[in-house]
């Protein structure tokens, strides 16, 4: 499907959020799958897009197989706890690997933005992959970002690689909006806490460059059985720390971006090719 010239986006954005990392395992993947499913759980209109062109895995987290079937020359997001959900997962068999050049992930990209019938959203969540290479730069090329979210572990090798994930969006002129800090601790029976990754270091990240430090994300093992069974935390243990974090997050989130109504500076920008 080829986007013609002068063609315009098939929905409106509110804010478009970008969720990295410099490395993975660190839990992007399930910090954007969760910060999506709440702010739908808080009434938001809500799209998610699994930018991760290589490792797909928003559709095995939220438990969906198949997109339906297109309609007038446009594709039709598959949906999951009223979110709207596209990802090239749904496009290729299980298992098989996608080997593409630079244009040929950058058509990709753009094209899940200009030829998905979004509809209106109030909040578009992009799944990166990790690194920061060719897909972060298409994304960037293609949309205005209302900002980006660095996601990290505590330890000392994460934070090298989210620190490029965070110099990333500053060369591309994207908000940062803050630091999340994903598998904090473990907080045993005894109510003690097990610091496995090492302590404060998102906090550490987010000091030195002179960015906002989110939330801390507790590990809890509903986090890995949830995404395996495409059951998020939030919605399979809503009253787990894990889940009280992301309502954190969702917050601090409003409390930063302008507002929705009569405010386009979050706004998509389509760049349609001659």
């Amino acid at each position: 499907m080829d986007t013609k010239a002068g063609g315009q986006p098939p929905g409106h954005f509110g804010r478009t959020i970008a969720v990295a990392s410099g490395k993975g395992g660190v839990g992007k993947s399930t910090v954007a799958v969760n910060l999506a499913v709440t702010l739908a759980r808080q009434g938001k209109r809500v799209g998610l897009l699994d930018a991760d062109i290589y490792g797909p895995n928003v559709p095995t987290m939220m438990g969906v197989e198949a997109m339906p079937e297109p309609e007038n020359e446009k594709l039709i997001p598959a949906e999951a706890y009223d979110i709207k959900i596209m990802s090239i997962g749904f496009m290729v068999p299980p298992g098989q690997p996608l080997i593409w050049r630079g244009p040929m992930l950058h058509s990709a990209i753009r094209q899940f933005i200009t030829d998905v019938e979004w509809g209106e959203l109030d909040y578009l969540i992009v799944d990166l992959p990790p690194g920061t290479g060719d897909a972060q730069l298409s994304l960037a090329q293609t949309l205005t970002l209302s900002g980006g979210i660095i996601v990290t572990l505590p330890q000392q090798v994460s934070l090298e690689d989210a620190r490029r994930g965070l110099e990333m969006f500053r060369s591309m002129n994207v908000p940062i909006l803050g630091v999340v800090e994903n598998m904090s601790y473990l907080e045993l029976a005894d109510g003690t806490r097990m610091d496995i990754f090492g302590q404060g270091g998102g906090r550490q990240l987010a000091e030195a460059s002179g960015v906002p430090f989110l939330i801390e994300i507790p590990m809890d093992p509903e986090v890995r059985q949830g995404g395996d069974e495409g059951k998020p935390i939030v919605i399979a243990k809503p009253d787990s720390a894990v889940s009280h974090a992301f309502v954190e997050l969702v917050e601090k989130l409003e409390q930063t971006l302008p507002g929705l109504e009569g405010d386009s500076s979050g706004r998509i920008k389509i760049e349609v090719e001659d």
